[in-house]
């Protein structure tokens, strides 16, 4: 059982808090600043209850060097204007070194210091023993409330909590396991899931494991063009992964050995060329050779629209067709809506996925958006992550 804030006196405590502030950057601007509000509750959670935190997280991509262009400061300058004047925000221009250590030292009750860059250090993607040794003594709580790394074994996610007890969830991280165990652990049934995307490949863990805990799967995007080549359907120059056509047929077996519906696309928008201004044609059944199916047609936009209206629990990951292009967004954006409508426990996850809600305007009528993808598919793939693990022992 993972332990929460209400499960410790943060009074005259220093709280190491890993938070996801990995948000969009350029030039010094944000341009969106959700994965810093997401982590106010947490952080202000601790400053209430008498006690300092420390917030630790990743920007980018630095491959373990400094980048002037990934540094923490915008991030605590805003930081700073949502917590407001009266709460003191510190931004550290290193993560570990004689400046962090005296700005940890220095952190009081009622403060907030934000250490630069996790990835700036080699040993955080390393989970460098002695880097976590370092960060483990900044603090004397550890906190978990970025969800979107709990996946990965790094210094800040796996080696911190193994030195600094109590390790315990935040509260964007306990809503996320709550969310999870709602669709997955007890859900409303009957139970829905909606995978699409362009590989079966990346998809065929999560695949496998709905297969034990759900009752229906749509399959949208380009994945759906593999599986309908193993059903012997015309595809055309439709995406068709050929090395895991067998693997699409055993999936096929193994949902029908086990009750479970897979539904895939029984029309098309199909075009001769991949590109924003091509031909587009609604096509039933097979592909035509010389064109590719780039998007659910509106028959099968209406069947999919009638099993979410008659589901208990939804969980989507993964658009039906190249929605980035208006000419292809139709299925997605009709999926969106659909949930948007239904009285469904409805649980988003996948950057595509949650970029389709946003962009239909619907995000507020979801029963929860996870904030972490990878994290999201793997913990729906059956798989522990060590992050959450990493507070349990």
């Amino acid at each position: 059982m993972t332990q929460g804030l209400a499960d410790v006196d943060f009074s005259g405590k220093r709280a190491f808090v890993r938070v996801d502030f990995n948000v969009p950057l350029e030039d010094g601007v944000i341009g969106d600043d959700t994965r810093i509000a997401a982590a106010l509750p947490t952080i202000q959670h601790i400053l209430n209850a008498g006690g300092a935190v420390i917030c630790a997280s990743h920007l980018g991509r630095p491959g373990g060097e400094i980048v002037e262009e990934l540094r923490m400061a915008p991030v605590a300058a805003r930081l700073q204007e949502l917590l407001g004047e009266e709460i003191a925000v510190k931004a550290c221009p290193e993560v570990v070194g004689e400046i962090a250590d005296a700005m940890a030292s220095a952190c009081k009750p009622g403060e907030v210091l934000l250490l630069e860059n996790l990835r700036f250090e080699p040993g955080e993607t390393k989970n460098d023993a002695s880097l976590a040794e370092k960060l483990a003594s900044y603090a004397d709580v550890f906190v978990q409330d970025a969800f979107g790394t709990c996946h990965r074994s790094h210094a800040s996610t796996v080696g911190v909590p193994a030195r600094l007890q109590p390790a315990v969830a935040g509260l964007l991280v306990d809503k996320e396991l709550k969310a999870f165990e709602k669709a997955m652990g007890n859900p409303a049934k009957p139970v829905l899931a909606i995978v699409g995307g362009a590989k079966v490949s990346d998809k065929m863990l999560l695949l496998e494991n709905l297969i034990e805990k759900v009752n229906t799967i749509l399959i949208g995007g380009g994945m759906a063009y593999t599986f309908l080549k193993a059903l012997n359907q015309g595809v055309g120059k439709s995406l068709v992964e050929e090395d895991r056509v067998e693997t699409a047929k055993r999936v096929w077996e193994k949902a029908k050995q086990n009750g479970v519906d897979i539904l895939l696309p029984v029309d098309h928008l199909a075009a001769k060329s991949f590109e924003p201004n091509t031909d587009v044609k609604v096509v039933n059944g097979d592909v035509p050779e010389q064109r590719m199916g780039l998007d659910i047609g509106p028959v099968t936009r209406e069947a999919y629209t009638a099993a979410i209206r008659n589901a208990g629990t939804v969980v989507w990951n993964g658009p039906m067709g190249v929605f980035e292009m208006d000419a292809f967004s139709h299925g997605t954006s009709a999926i969106a809506l659909a949930l948007a409508e239904s009285n469904c426990v409805s649980i988003v996850g996948g950057g595509d996925s949650v970029a389709a809600i946003k962009r239909n305007g619907v995000q507020d009528r979801m029963t929860h958006i996870s904030t972490g993808g990878g994290a999201f598919l793997e913990l729906l793939e059956g798989k522990a992550l060590p992050g959450i693990t990493a507070l349990q022992a």
